[in-house]
Order: structure tokens, then C-alpha cells, then sequence
């Protein structure tokens, strides 16, 4: 198996000394999972963070294998960690969608909505101007999977938008992150927290 293709990592957990099992989504391939050598060595650690769009050249003997993965970089979203806002909506959606897609099938407007929803939130101005394209992501991802939701971007203000993101809490805990909602939910209420102190 070979491929290459432009992919948005969107996990990355240590394995070994310096090594990087790496999750990240294509959009011809779907999500796929990696072994990335120095992943966590000084020259790769910057183009390991969830988030990042990089091109991928993966290549595995068989199918039963996991493959190697080639990472090169092409848009950091390191300098948007900082901002805790901006940190917390990246770390959830990129967790999201780790956590819920299963590997190897497409979802090619998944990729694409994911990908405009992380450059909205490094380059909107505030959280008003990515806060409703979370809601719309999180649904999208609910109907592609089969379980509903539009994909529509919720209409209104921020308490408006807050709101959404309440009704759609339920459908995700119960349909997408039955058994690994602990951590993954987590950062969702964290992030919830940090849009509703805006309007304080």
C-alpha cells in the first residue's frame, strides 16, 4: 500500500522513546493510522500537533500492517495553541473526529468542512466568527455517521449558537462517543466554557 495525499492530523499519542502513532484524515482515504519515526524528536515535534494540514506519504507491505508515515508540513496551527480559546476549539474538533470516524472509509465532506472549520478558528477575528461552523461540523459529522443532524450552520448570536451546541451535546455522548465519551467530552464542556465567558 502506498499513498500519498494532503491529510489534517488530527491525534498523535507516543510510542516507544521517540516514536509517534499518528491518526490523521484524508480525504480520498479516510482516516488512517500511522507509525511516524521521530515523531517526537526535535526536528518532526513541531508538524505532530493535532490540527496541522500536512502532505502524507504512507506506505505498508500489507493491509494488516500499520503503516510508516512521511509527514511534511504545510500549515501549522502551533501558533494558535496559545490562545486558550483557539486551543480548546482546535483540541475538540480534531478529538471529535479522532475519536468518532471509523478508519479507511471517506467522508470527503468531512474533511473539507473539518479543514475550513480549523482555518476559521486561526484566522476569524473572534470566536463569533467560527463558533456556529463547530455546531455545523459537529452535525455534519452526525449525519454523515448516519444518526442525523444538518449540517447547518446555527443562525443568531452567540447565546443563540450556545444553545445549539446544548441540543447537540445529548446525540453526541449517546450516538458517537458511547464508550469513550470521559476525555472527549471533556473538552467539549471546556470549550463551552470558554465561548459563554465572552458574553460575561
Amino acid at each position: 500500500m502506498q499513498i500519498r495525499a494532503p491529510a489534517i492530523l488530527i491525534a498523535a499519542r507516543a510510542h516507544g522513546e521517540t516514536a509517534v502513532i499518528a491518526r490523521l484524515l484524508t480525504e480520498e482515504f479516510g482516516m488512517v493510522a500511522a507509525y511516524v519515526a521521530g515523531g517526537r524528536g526535535r526536528r518532526l515535534r513541531p508538524v505532530v500537533i493535532p490540527g496541522n494540514l500536512v502532505e502524507l506519504q504512507l506506505s505498508a507491505r500489507s493491509e494488516s500492517q500499520l503503516p510508516f508515515a512521511k509527514l511534511e508540513l504545510l500549515e501549522s496551527r502551533g501558533p494558535f495553541l496559545s490562545e486558550p480559546l483557539a486551543a480548546a476549539a482546535i483540541g475538540w474538533a480534531c478529538a471529535l473526529t479522532a475519536t468518532a470516524l471509523p478508519e479507511r472509509q471517506p467522508y470527503p465532506p468531512l474533511y473539507d468542512a473539518l479543514g475550513a472549520l480549523l482555518g476559521a478558528i486561526c484566522h476569524a477575528p473572534s470566536a463569533r466568527g467560527w463558533a456556529g461552523a463547530m455546531v455545523a461540523y459537529e452535525s455534519l459529522l452526525l449525519r454523515e455517521l448516519g444518526y442525523g443532524g444538518t449540517g447547518q450552520r446555527p443562525q443568531g448570536e452567540l447565546p443563540e449558537i450556545l444553545a445549539a451546541m446544548d441540543r447537540l451535546a445529548p446525540a453526541l455522548d449517546h450516538y458517537l462517543l458511547a464508550d469513550r465519551r470521559g476525555d472527549v467530552m471533556a473538552a467539549r464542556s471546556r470549550l463551552r466554557d470558554l465561548l459563554e465567558r465572552i458574553l460575561r
